[in-house]
């Protein structure tokens, strides 16, 4: 016969976390009572009590001013609001995961939003819940669910936010999710079924279907052992739900060639291993590698450890672990990554296996610190000096900036880039890349110094150079490109076009005409240029950015025709006259016989560059695109007519 113990069998940590947390109070021999059954398993209850920490069932028994243990399942609000009022020292116990759901319908609410609790109705950890909510609905699953989506129409149109009994199957859970999202119109779901418990869960059932028969150990009030049980009986034909060794009948076993044990997250160690110890005394002696995973679940830590668990919650302040030993474990969000711009949820998801450093093993607070940003540290070390040995290419965040240059963090390691090797313009400040994402290189690596220096310029020169060598492979006449303005001159500006800068002159940056590049274009500017010309040899390119399939003499000759009157902009005085812009791209001649009725010295006598006057067009060259424009002619209209209407007046007196 094989006796298989499943590896997740006994206390969860949040039930460990309480347990421990009641022990240890009991030891200390402080008044304290506890409210209401710290955890599902009568064993642990009257194990406290012969400790003299007893159980009270109502928060009016707990005595004024008394130390007051709150249970791994969670009270609600107005629990917290007596004890208050009772002046109690509450030690608080609930389950970080249950915690998390509290904040979760409390948002909810404050969000006007109804919460759906699934779960079982009476079960103590839904009853928390629920006594954080104003209006809660609790659903035991996907059939109850419907039933009360159709008591009333609009019920489907309601803000809902989903959240699950920690100790729910997957089944049931999935269920309600299905018909959430086909029959709700506003829902927000959070899946907070324990991690733990679906681990176990799935490690009975893959037991259950190896098994001849299998064994659960637990409270048989205990929800959580006896849904082990009911997914057990789903593909094993024996299943034998027992709270104490004395209940299982071993002899009956005796003929079986598997048989599988697990237990309940409220079952402790002892029990778990008296039911092993007679097994192994009627029947057999059990396999060393029980035995072994026995010692793993009793056995602690030390500092310095590397150790590996499992996700079970994530909060705003820490990540928690199941370590499958005496104590649970916790990153501080701090102790995650040394990158303040990381997400933790992006990063790390409930049911994850992380892989972390011990930095502290607490008997006192019954938990375990744990570091991932340490472990990497030492880590990034190890990949810190590879990359300087193969001349590879690294990613890190600028953390600080001092006068000699930046510090870089990479893989947790601090490395320095000196000011020349940053990148950045002489008369820069470092600042400019602070908490940026960075690609360098590493040029020296003293462990024993701690000291490690690198480059981002050389990341970025290799970068450019292979980027520029790409572009005078590809480029030709007429190509378009996506480019940065990097400087502008008195006769254009300088555009990069990835890797290669190319020159657009002042003439191709606008069809307007402008005295500086600055009128059109700025540094930093992201515009779209094409080639005029490359010279391969000379590396030399010439870029144009206004755009040619826009004759500006086409749109001016539609639009306008001799004889028109237009509004034209003054855009340069010349001794024999003006030039003014039509449209842009289209200039024409104010001679300086044209531009007033009377003679004047010099066109700046009468108009200013920039100035926008109404002009007429008295001639058209289509050859040689050249416009003629008059204002003289338009005050000499507006004479003729004034002269009309005065003679009209003074005929209409004689008369």
């Amino acid at each position: 016969m094989n006796i298989t113990l499943a590896k997740s069998a006994g206390f969860c940590y949040g039930v460990r976390r309480a347990v421990e947390l009641a022990d240890a109070t009991a030891r200390e021999g402080r008044p304290c009572v506890m409210l209401g059954s710290i955890i599902h398993n009568k064993e642990v209850v009257q194990h406290l009590a012969e400790q003299g920490l007893v159980a009270v069932e109502d928060v009016e028994c707990v005595p004024e001013g008394s130390a007051v243990i709150i249970r791994s399942h969670g009270e609600g609000r107005w629990v917290y609001d007596r004890l208050a009022e009772k002046q109690a020292v509450i030690l608080d116990a609930t389950c970080p995961n249950v915690k998390h759901i509290h904040d979760l319908v409390i948002r909810a609410e404050a969000d006007g939003r109804t919460a759906v609790i699934i779960g079982t109705p009476d079960h103590p950890e839904v009853l928390a819940i629920a006594g954080w909510c104003q209006r809660p609905v609790v659903l035991e699953n996907g059939q109850k669910l419907l039933e009360w989506l159709n008591e009333e129409p609009g019920r489907r149109e309601i803000p809902l936010t989903f959240v699950s009994q920690t100790t729910s199957t997957k089944k049931i859970w999935s269920e309600c999710v299905e018909i959430a999202k086909k029959e709700c119109t506003n829902t927000k779901i959070f899946d907070t079924i324990c991690g733990a418990t679906s681990k176990r869960q799935e490690e009975a059932q893959q037991l259950a279907a190896q098994s001849d028969a299998m064994v659960v150990i637990g409270d048989n009030k205990s929800s959580n052992t006896k849904r082990l049980a009911e997914l057990c009986r789903q593909l094993c034909p024996d299943v034998r739900l027992i709270e104490r060794a004395d209940e299982l009948d071993a002899e009956s076993l005796r003929n079986l060639s598997n048989v599988g044990i697990t237990a309940g997250a409220s079952t402790p160690e002892w029990i778990i291993k008296e039911v092993c110890n007679k097994m192994s005394e009627e029947i057999m002696e059990i396999e060393k590698s029980f035995a072994e995973l026995l010692e793993e679940s009793i056995k602690t830590l030390n500092t310095g450890d590397k150790v590996t668990g499992t996700v079970v919650a994530i909060t705003p302040t820490e990540i928690q672990v199941e370590l499958g030993i005496k104590y649970p474990g916790y990153i501080p969000v701090d102790e995650f990554s040394d990158d303040p711009s990381v997400k933790i949820e992006e990063q790390v998801k409930v049911g994850d296996e992380i892989e972390t450093y011990v930095i502290l093993v607490s008997d006192r607070d019954c938990m375990v610190k744990l570091s991932k940003k340490r472990l990497d540290i030492v880590k990034g070390w190890e990949e810190v000096e590879a990359a300087c040995e193969n001349e590879t290419v690294v990613d890190g965040i600028v953390t600080e900036d001092n006068k000699g240059g930046v510090v870089v963090s990479v893989k947790g390691v601090r490395v320095f880039v000196p000011a020349s090797q940053t990148g950045l313009p002489r008369e820069a400040e470092m600042t400019e890349i602070l908490k940026q994402k960075v690609r360098l290189m590493i040029t020296e690596v003293n462990r024993a110094r701690r000291r490690v220096v690198g480059s981002i310029s050389k990341v970025t020169r290799a970068e450019r150079a292979a980027a520029a060598e790409k572009v005078w492979a590809d480029i030709e006449e007429g190509k378009r490109y996506a480019g940065v303005v990097k400087s502008l001159t008195s006769y254009g500006a300088f555009v990069d076009i990835g890797g290669v800068d190319g020159m657009v002159h002042i003439s191709e940056l606008s069809w307007s005409r402008i005295k500086h590049p600055s009128e059109a274009v700025s540094v930093g500017d992201s515009v779209e240029v094409y080639v005029i010309s490359a010279d391969k040899e000379k590396k030399k390119i010439s870029l144009g950015l206004k755009d040619h399939s826009e004759d500006p003499w086409a749109k001016f000759t539609s639009t306008y025709e001799i004889g028109s009157v237009a509004e034209v902009k003054v855009v340069k005085l010349m001794d024999f006259g003006a030039f003014a812009e039509i449209v842009p791209g289209v200039d024409g001649l104010i001679h300086i016989s044209q531009i007033a009725d009377h003679r004047i010295e010099k066109p700046g006598d009468v108009l200013t560059e920039g100035q926008t006057v109404q002009a007429k067009i008295t001639d058209i060259d289509m050859e040689k695109k050249k416009v003629s424009l008059s204002i003289r002619a338009l005050i000499e209209v507006v004479e003729e007519a004034a002269e009309e209407v005065a003679e009209d007046a003074a005929e209409e007196t004689e008369a």
